[in-house]
């Protein structure tokens, strides 16, 4: 290596690293400062409604707070996440509403998939086992965020008869319908696809990263879960519970889950969803960017698209307050 070179080289290194203490001395600060620092995060809602078996058998974990006689509200989490992902919901809505909260297949303290099925439409079935076992007879809001999202829709090409007699509204949050490969995560796997081959092969590469960022004696995790999925002014304290939750999930759900995501296209399933819906979008989602939001209300036939100022692809952990305005006025117009 020539010796302009070298010099070259260590500048880039010394940059990445500056960039890297620099972050890392920034989040100290906004750690110090964290409104949100004293939040129990890993709660969980009072009620044990679980286990109730999706239609394979796979048992999934169901839990509740709220009045059984208020409006039913049903949160479905996103990717890698679990039912704590809605804690900043089932603590400020079950006054008003009936929240019921559930970790899909593979994910937080439900059961692994039986038979190793981490299909969109298995998403969807334990979905409608929720409805089906642990909210009544009456009607219910689903709020789906990401994954979940995607839940919502493969549910109502599934069971469109439970949709039409169950559900009264429904609210997207950092959605998508298809395409995903536009988005942060959809942009590595889509680097990674050329060099081998396969959804599969760049899914199970990402999760490899995945376990590399994390097992990194820096906090790179935090610092990546930063850049990719929230927003400029994020807690550092649910930014760490997001990371933890994705160090917990199981490899399959970074493999074969990711990559199934990853291909899937349910933009013929909007259709079937003819309730009022209401998509948010966090302001700074490079996950499922502000695009694909625009993209997903104007296909639905009752949709209505609301931006999240300051807030990224969990808008529901970063920005609880707006976001539990705004879905509180959909649900008080949904259930009226």
């Amino acid at each position: 290596m020539s010796r302009r070179s070298a010099i070259t080289a260590g500048i880039a290194a010394g940059a990445v690293v500056g960039g890297v203490v620099g972050r890392a001395v920034l989040n100290a600060r906004r750690r110090a400062h964290d409104p949100e620092a004293r939040e129990r995060l890993s709660a969980l809602p009072p009620e044990d409604l679980g286990p109730v078996r999706s239609f394979d058998g796979t048992e999934l974990t169901v839990r509740a707070s709220g009045s059984a006689s208020e409006p039913v509200l049903v949160f479905a989490h996103g990717f890698s996440l679990d039912l704590t992902a809605w804690h900043y919901q089932w603590t400020e809505l079950s006054g008003r509403f009936r929240c019921v909260t559930f970790d899909f297949r593979s994910h937080g303290r439900s059961g692994r998939a039986a038979n190793g099925d981490l299909s969109p439409s298995a998403f969807g079935h334990d979905l409608a086992a929720v409805i089906d076992a642990a909210t009544g007879q009456g009607p219910v809001l689903v709020v789906g965020h990401s994954m979940g999202a995607m839940a919502i829709l493969a549910m109502a090409e599934t069971r469109p008869d439970l949709v039409a007699e169950r559900v009264a509204g429904v609210a997207f949050a950092g959605a998508a319908a298809g395409d995903l490969l536009r988005g942060a995560m959809g942009s590595l796997t889509s680097l990674l696809r050329p060099r081998l081959g396969s959804l599969g092969e760049a899914a199970r590469r990402v999760d490899h990263l995945r376990r590399h960022v994390l097992s990194s004696r820096i906090d790179v995790g935090h610092l990546v879960a930063r850049v990719t999925q929230f927003g400029p002014h994020a807690s550092p304290h649910v930014v760490d519970h997001v990371v933890a939750l994705a160090a917990g999930a199981p490899s399959e759900v970074w493999t074969d889950g990711l990559a199934r995501l990853m291909d899937l296209d349910l933009r013929h399933a909007v259709r079937h969803v003819r309730v009022p819906a209401l998509v948010l979008v966090g302001e700074h989602d490079r996950v499922t960017p502000p695009a694909t939001a625009v993209a997903l209300a104007s296909e639905l036939p009752d949709g209505r698209l609301e931006v999240i100022e300051g807030a990224g692809h969990i808008p529901m952990m970063e920005a609880h307050d707006e976001f539990n305005r705004r879905l509180g006025r959909f649900a008080d117009e949904v259930f009226a």
